[in-house]
């Protein structure tokens, strides 16, 4: 058979894709190098627990047309994200909101607050960095415990390497809100993520353990990739760089083991940068509970997971190269996704563009 669409990669991107182009009438073949679906936001149900085998992943958006998207292929529950930093055993309300400064500083008001910040502040007047952007934001007290540890542990590298657009990912509230995300709409997947890629993937071929780059493809007319970029042009301008995770998995003879579903561990001294207990996204009733502790590991290409693309301008400026070179062959090939892109993107991010290039395709 010679399909319509070869699709590389089988999350959000590649899923999505492929559930709207067969709905359209065009035969599609997904291909996936992993032993199953879904790409990052896999999730596996183990003891009543769905466990996020690649991390937390909580969906949130403002955009009404994706949230509605979402909602033809699952329910959410009422999950809302709330983090606690432990520094030291000390533990603290993330995001930083009028919670963090009352335990940090004693203070009790919005002005007080920002008068903290200010003083601590004074002396970074142009953030060309993440440590000076982190400093600006809320001062060097909160930048030393709980972002310079915790970040420099996650992405391997001084925050003075790092550009200032990450930190500004992180909200800076002077009210008691604590809810992570600033997003309308949110929430957690009932029964994890999975069920949503089967039903997108419904009536689809789909081809686990296959290589694009190895083994024999189908027969088909163009190529939706969702890989990374480099990877794609055989690494012709160099490696692009990205920060990766070692997932450690533990079940634990307790019902409740740590009371929140995250907690980062902003002090170097600590390996991992922060433990998930999965059963609090759902609230599953069981005896035992599983957590996940991620330890940041130094990505090589071809030998694990890419997961985040670090943004700085080298990067940046590879990927551009990489980019003009997809918009010569983009007859036949198509780029999309986190890796494709080179895009820190969250999940509702990569269903925007999907639906955008599906849009685009059709006309």
């Amino acid at each position: 058979m010679k399909y319509d669409y070869l699709i590389v990669g089988s999350g959000f991107f590649g899923s999505i894709c492929a559930h709207e182009l067969n709905k359209r009438g065009k035969k599609v073949v997904v291909i996936e190098s992993r032993t199953h679906i879904g790409g990052n936001c896999y999730t596996e149900r183990v003891d009543d627990i769905n466990i996020h085998k690649y991390g937390a992943h909580i969906f949130h958006t403002s955009n009404k047309e994706v949230w509605d998207y979402m909602n033809n292929f699952c329910e959410f529950n009422n999950y809302r994200h709330h983090v606690i930093a432990n520094y030291k055993g000390s533990l603290y309300s993330l995001p930083f909101s009028m919670w963090t400064f009352n335990k940090l500083w004693g203070v009790n008001t919005p002005q007080e607050a920002m008068s903290v910040i200010k003083s601590q502040a004074s002396d970074v007047e142009d953030p060309i960095n993440l440590e000076d952007q982190a400093k600006k934001l809320i001062g060097y007290e909160i930048y030393e415990k709980l972002i310079k540890g915790y970040t420099e542990k996650q992405w391997m590298k001084s925050a003075k390497e790092l550009p200032a657009s990450i930190i500004k990912r992180l909200p800076v509230r002077f009210s008691y809100d604590n809810n992570y995300f600033n997003d309308v709409y949110q929430g957690i997947p009932i029964g994890g993520y999975t069920p949503i890629f089967e039903k997108m993937l419904e009536g689809v071929d789909v081809r686990l353990e296959t290589d694009y780059f190895k083994d024999d493809l189908p027969e088909h007319d163009k190529v939706i990739y969702t890989g990374p970029i480099d990877r794609f042009f055989n690494y012709k301008y160099g490696k692009l760089e990205y920060k990766t995770v070692r997932f450690e998995h533990s079940k634990l003879g307790t019902d409740n083991f740590q009371g929140t579903s995250v907690i980062n561990y902003t002090d170097i001294e600590i390996p991992y940068t922060r433990i998930i207990e999965h059963k609090h996204f759902e609230s599953p009733k069981t005896d035992a509970t599983w957590i996940t502790k991620e330890y940041p590991t130094k990505y090589e290409a071809g030998i694990n997971e890419p997961y985040y693309p670090v943004n700085d301008k080298e990067n940046n400026d590879v990927y551009l190269k990489y980019r003009s070179d997809a918009d010569i062959i983009g007859d036949k090939f198509l780029f999309g996704g986190r890796l494709a892109e080179y895009k820190y993107y969250d999940m509702h991010q990569v269903i925007e563009s999907a639906l955008n290039l599906v849009k685009e395709e059709i006309k």
